[in-house]
């Protein structure tokens, strides 16, 4: 049986170990290492699109990261429950013309027993930004330990 933890009933320190861990996952930007993190069966809303399973999920993320490049993002414990955990995030990108992006959301996530996660609802907002307003620098990948998080950057 597949495992990924840590594994619920969360604590709130093991929610915001899970809530790393996701961030680490996305910022890495390996669909088909990201979507292990989430049951075979996942049901995803992200934005308006509505995707069920790893192969699905891979494919959506796939053709996210094609296209959101440069892609950092920060995400934020917002509140958590035994099973589910929700989070508060924004992520900076440019498209392929050079345009800046900082996109801004919401997850609700539940996780089964074994700590993948079987469902998670994502609502997306994209605020365009000048290139000097970026406020995410650090080299592709994870996230230093010592940048600043989101409530530290004002966001």
């Amino acid at each position: 049986m597949e495992s990924r933890p840590p594994l619920p009933p969360f604590t709130f320190e093991t929610a915001v170990q899970k809530v790393r861990a996701a961030e680490d996952g996305w910022n890495n930007r390996d669909p088909q290492k990201v979507a292990m993190a989430y049951t075979a069966g996942s049901q995803w809303r992200n934005r308006a699109e509505f995707v069920t399973g790893r192969d699905e999920i891979a494919d959506l993320l796939t053709r996210k990261w094609n296209r959101e490049l440069d892609y950092r993002l920060i995400k934020e414990i917002w509140a958590f429950s035994s099973h589910r955990i929700a989070v508060r995030f924004a992520y900076e990108w440019h498209d392929d013309a050079g345009n800046w992006i900082r996109s801004y959301g919401n997850e609700n996530w539940e996780f089964d027993d074994n700590g993948l996660m079987a469902v998670r609802h994502a609502s997306i907002n994209d605020l365009p930004i000048k290139a000097a307003d970026r406020k995410y620098f650090w080299p592709l990948g994870r996230r230093p330990d010592d940048h600043p998080s989101l409530s530290d950057l004002g966001l």
